[in-house]
């Protein structure tokens, strides 16, 4: 399945859809799974960030780390379709931080950003 979200290569969304596929195996065995993040996405024209590390997609859901730069990042769902029509105050769309690799777990990034009030990677 090819990626068809702009700021996401194939071979990114292929390790998301990976991931989800590993997560949900994990959780039938009453395991939590904690991958690395496999892209870090933001808005150039606005505070906003996201750490995504898996996709679901019989929900059509991404799972990551969510930072809409009022101080309170979380874990959780985006839809990626939905992030696909975000823009900032200058009308630029979501990016791709092409300089991101992941150095630690999603939850280590997590606990990080809630210190913080931001994610720092």
């Amino acid at each position: 399945m090819a990626s068809h979200f702009p700021f996401l290569t194939d071979e990114q969304f292929e390790r998301l859809l990976a991931n989800g596929r590993m997560a949900l195996a994990f959780q039938a065995q009453g395991h939590e799974f904690d991958p690395l993040p496999v892209v870090k996405l933001f808005t150039p024209d606005a505070g906003a960030t996201w750490l995504l590390s898996q996709f679901d997609p019989e929900r059509q859901m991404a799972f990551g780390l969510c930072d809409l730069g009022m101080g309170f990042p979380e874990l959780g769902p985006v839809s990626l379709a939905d992030l696909c029509v975000v823009r900032g105050m200058m009308n630029r769309p979501i990016q791709q931080d092409r300089h991101f690799r992941a150095t630690q777990s999603l939850s280590a990034y997590a606990r990080e950003a809630r210190l913080a009030g931001r994610i720092q990677a």
